[in-house]
């Protein structure tokens, strides 16, 4: 699958159904939605991509070009991967494992949030 093309193909498909403009509130509105699908069904795999598909129509409907979506998608990824993460096992799986946050100017742990 190549991602801008998919990307172009969402875009079109969602300015003919869904019309121009950022729609911001109505595409939250949505996103919640799904995840309250997800809490109920959280194995569903559809109601996942539902998620997904809503917050790439976000990012074009931000301004943002498919070229740009993809490249932020990567650049992202890779800015986790570089990142200090808490062990897993010492955190409760019902909370979010936020990376270590470091201060800009003595690079030591300030929290983990």
């Amino acid at each position: 699958m190549n991602l801008i093309e998919h990307l172009k193909r969402q875009r079109a498909f969602s300015r003919r159904v869904f019309g121009p403009g950022q729609r911001t509130l109505g595409l939250l509105d949505h996103i919640r939605k799904e995840l309250r699908e997800i809490e109920t069904t959280p194995r569903d795999l559809l109601e996942w991509i539902d998620v997904v598909i809503l917050a790439l129509d976000g990012a074009w409907r931000a301004g943002h070009e498919p070229e740009e979506i993809a490249a932020a998608l990567a650049h992202k990824q890779a800015e986790n991967e570089a990142r200090e993460w808490p062990d897993w096992r010492a955190s409760s799986p019902d909370k979010a494992i936020e990376h270590v946050r470091q201060d800009q100017h003595d690079m030591k742990p300030r929290s983990v949030v």
